[in-house]
Formats: C-alpha cells, sequence, structure tokens
C-alpha cells in the first residue's frame, strides 16, 4: 500500500527545532551558560503555551465545558499561536472527531491503535487526513467565534510573531538575544509540543483505567504533572464535557485551579461538572468487571459471583437514593418561601429530610466500604 505524501513543512518544523533544542541548547550551556533569568522566562512561556491548549484549546473550545470572557480568549488564542499547534478552530476539529471514533483507525486522526510513534507525531508527518483539511463542520458553533477566527485567519503571522517576538523582546529585557532564543523559543517549543502529544500517544498506552475500558486512554500522574492536568485522560474520555480532568482535591490539575479561580473574578463562568453519581457508578462498574474476572479463577466461582453482583447491586439501590435525596434538598433550597408559615412548614420538611438524608449517607457510606473491602479481595 504506497503511503500519503510528506507533508514537508511539518516534517522541516519539528526536525530543525528538535535538532537546535538538542545540539543548541548543551552547546549554549557548556560555552556560555544559561541564567537564572531564561530559565524562569522559559518556564513561564512553557506554562503560557500548556495552558492555552489546555484551557482555551481544549476545555473552553473543543469542549466547551465552560465560558469564558473575551480577555481570557484573546490570552488563550495567542497562546495556542505560540505553542505552535495549528489553530484553535482546526485543533477543536481533529479533536472532537478523536472523541468521536476514539481508536478506530479509519477515522480516529491519531488512533492510538496505529502505535506510539503514528499518534504521538506520525500522523502530522503525512497526508493521512487531505480529505478533511478544510471541513470544520463539527465546529460551526467556533466559526460564529470572532476571536477563534481572528485567530484561524492570521494564524501564520501570529505564531511568526509570538514564536520570535516574544524571544526577541525578552532577550532585549535580559540582553541577552542568543540565550532567550535557544531557551524561550526552541526548547520551550520542542518541550511543548511533545508534552502535549503524550496525551495522544502514551496517555492511551500508560496508566489505569478506573473509569472505562471501552477505549485506550488511561489514568497517569506523571502525563498529569507535564501536560497541566491533562493526564487524567481516563476520566476525560467517559466525561469529556466535565470542566475538570483531575476530580480529586490532591490530583494535580492546574488547568481546574485557573478555570475555577478565574471564575471568581468572572472572566470564566458556566463551568460543566459531572454528577458524582455518575462517576460513582462508572468505577464501581470497572471495579466489578475486574473483580469478575478474577473471581472465574476460583473453584467456588459460582458463589462468588452471586454475592459479586448482591453487593454491587445494593450498592447501586442505596447510591441512587442518596444521591436522589440530595437533589431534592439542593433544589428545596433554590426555592424561595414568601410567607412565614410556608417557611415553618419548609424548615420541618427540611429537618425531616436532613434526617432521610443523613440516614441514607450513612447507609451508602458503609456499603461503600463493604464494597471496598469485598472487591480487594479479588483485587
Amino acid at each position: 500500500m504506497e503511503k500519503p505524501p510528506i507533508i514537508w513543512t511539518n516534517v522541516l518544523v519539528f526536525a530543525v527545532t528538535f535538532t537546535i533544542a538538542a545540539v543548541g541548547i548543551p552547546a549554549y550551556e557548556i560555552m556560555v551558560g544559561f541564567t537564572w533569568m531564561e530559565i524562569v522566562a522559559t518556564i513561564l512561556c512553557l506554562g503560557y503555551c500548556g495552558m492555552s491548549i489546555t484551557a482555551g484549546y481544549h476545555r473552553l473550545w473543543a469542549h466547551k465545558t465552560y465560558d469564558a470572557h473575551p480577555i481570557m480568549q484573546w490570552i488563550f488564542a495567542i497562546g495556542g499561536a505560540f505553542a505552535l499547534q495549528n489553530s484553535a478552530l482546526h485543533w477543536s476539529s481533529d479533536h472532537r472527531i478523536h472523541h468521536k471514533f476514539v481508536d478506530q483507525n479509519d477515522k480516529d486522526p491519531y488512533s492510538a491503535k496505529m502505535g506510539f510513534w503514528y499518534s504521538h507525531i506520525g500522523w502530522m508527518l503525512r497526508e493521512y487526513q487531505a480529505h478533511r483539511y478544510h471541513d470544520y463542520s463539527n465546529v460551526r458553533d467556533l466559526q460564529n467565534n470572532k476571536i477563534v477566527m481572528f485567530q484561524h485567519k492570521h494564524y501564520l503571522l501570529l505564531t511568526v510573531l509570538t514564536n520570535f517576538g516574544i524571544p526577541l523582546f525578552l532577550g532585549w529585557l535580559s540582553g541577552n538575544y542568543i540565550g532567550m532564543l535557544l531557551s524561550v523559543g526552541f526548547l520551550r517549543l520542542v518541550l511543548s509540543h511533545h508534552f502535549t502529544f503524550f496525551i495522544n500517544s502514551l496517555a492511551h498506552i500508560w496508566g489505569n483505567q478506573p473509569y472505562t475500558d471501552q477505549n485506550t486512554a488511561r489514568d497517569n500522574g506523571v502525563l498529569a504533572f507535564l501536560t497541566y492536568g491533562e493526564g487524567y485522560h481516563n476520566f476525560h474520555h467517559i466525561f469529556e464535557y466535565d470542566y475538570r480532568n483531575g476530580i480529586r482535591w490532591w490530583q494535580f490539575d492546574p488547568t481546574k485551579w485557573l478555570i475555577k479561580s478565574c471564575s471568581w473574578v468572572g472572566l470564566t463562568r458556566n463551568l460543566k461538572v459531572c454528577p458524582e453519581d455518575r462517576i460513582l457508578k462508572a468505577k464501581a462498574l470497572m471495579q466489578l468487571k475486574r473483580a469478575q474476572v478474577k473471581a472465574l479463577q476460583l473453584p467456588n466461582a459460582e458463589q462468588i459471583l452471586q454475592r459479586m453482583e448482591h453487593e454491587y447491586q445494593l450498592l447501586l439501590e442505596r447510591m441512587q437514593a442518596y444521591f436522589e435525596l440530595q437533589k431534592t434538598l439542593l433544589a428545596q433550597k433554590k426555592v424561595g418561601m414568601q410567607h412565614k408559615k410556608a417557611q415553618l412548614i419548609q424548615s420541618y420538611n427540611e429537618f425531616d429530610l436532613r434526617k432521610q438524608y443523613q440516614e441514607l449517607r450513612e447507609g451508602f457510606q458503609f456499603q461503600q466500604r463493604q464494597w471496598q473491602l469485598f472487591i480487594e479481595q479479588y483485587a
């Protein structure tokens, strides 16, 4: 089978930037040495590029997990051009196709089932997707966004201005043009590229699958550290409209922290969060599947599987009762009472509901502990 034509522009960009970074950085460090200004500037610019992709391209435009003030959108649009990963319109179109057809080699632009090299960078080196390079029918919503379309129209100019202008400006401030060009220009760009590419490749190979095994996506804390929270990829692929990737307080997700903190000053709003019960149900189902596989290897498999199914159903029942009552309590809080009598009745109702809520919560938590103890025997 004849391979598609090579995209020489992409090949040259990746090859030249990587070569200059790989050779120039060590050589300059040995002969001259980088100052703290170059190191700090590189880290800050790397973060700016990375967060523009994660918070802007990915969670804002590709998945619409929240709304952002135009100021934030302009910051992300410029940072996206600085990251040199195509326009937000094109990137979002590719990414929506990836989610819709994940792991389908003939449709997923960077299918992990095509191998590490292909999903990491190979898909960008040849004309594999030439038939839809200008088909943006799946991002019509973004075509109504003036900032996205301005960046798309002037993308090439913006990439030149940012990738040369910012390092040269910083070089002027520090008095060291070559050092800034090497560190902020080339090293930052290479690291930004490959850290992002790891989500298409390594995040579909290395890690665990606590929420779904219906695709190759994995959760990986190491990758989350390198990609500003994007490494919790198994969660993301099943709950893609959640503005969070790391949902627990201890999970490293600075993109989530940025979006949330900006909501406190009105720069972001309408942050979408997946209901907790859906997350817990997905996790419990995966635990059940793994435990069933282990149990089948035991001599008394049939009895264990029956007990397992019983505990699982009991967990779901108590979970459903608990979260339904929780929703009722939250709904009551939103209802404004106008008369004192109505307020008095509501207080009595709330007292009863809260008592039931406490009992259901304790029952649900007890069953969760029972489930965990039971499942751990077959982990």
